[in-house]
């Protein structure tokens, strides 16, 4: 069964967040937009490309009102060595999640049980808690968070203007298509 359309589940969570650890709950994302990004682990070698991609585009995330949680099957603890020994992780201005206890991982459907990690999953929820778009994929294929951007930018383009929908490669300020039986094969 998908994910898409149904509700985050309750849950609580340790997190390093600009020079301290924060708790983070489905309280957090409720009210605005937010983007989750599961990773395998802290400290290998392609999930630091990821969230240091991810901070160069912070900035646009903010601009649309988003808040980024970067999640990995580690505690705090190690997000916090991990932040202050990575020159890429250390640009992360956006909370680093630790689930050691597989809970959240497992809510979202990207836990490995024989490995005790996560796949690289992105996750756009809406201000009520609804997944809007999901992406699972195996870990040797890191992502390119200018397309999440652009996901989430979509998914807030059509909760805003019901009726509408993104086509192909939809950008911000392109011309949507609004489904009609008179489009039907004419496209």
């Amino acid at each position: 069964m998908s994910l898409i359309n149904t509700q985050v589940q309750p849950f609580k969570a340790q997190a390093f967040h600009n020079g301290k650890f924060i708790e983070v709950t489905e309280a957090n994302l409720k009210g605005k937009w937010s983007v989750l990004i599961f990773m395998p682990a802290a400290f290998t070698f392609n999930c630091p490309t990821e969230i240091e991609d991810a901070a160069e585009n912070y900035a646009e995330f903010q601009k649309a009102g988003a808040e980024v949680y970067i999640v990995t099957t580690d505690t705090h603890f190690s997000h916090k060595v991990w932040h202050e020994t990575s020159p890429a992780v250390g640009k992360a201005k956006f909370p680093l999640v630790g689930d050691p206890t597989h809970a959240l991982s497992n809510a979202f459907g990207v836990y490995i049980p024989e490995e005790g990690l996560a796949y690289r999953g992105t996750f756009i929820i809406n201000p009520e808690l609804m997944i809007k778009t999901l992406e699972i994929h195996s870990n040797e294929i890191a992502r390119d968070v200018k397309e999440t951007v652009r996901k989430l930018k979509a998914a807030q383009y059509t909760a805003a203007h019901p009726g509408e929908v993104c086509p192909a490669k939809w950008n911000e300020g392109a011309k949507t298509l609004t489904p009609s039986l008179d489009l039907v094969g004419k496209i």
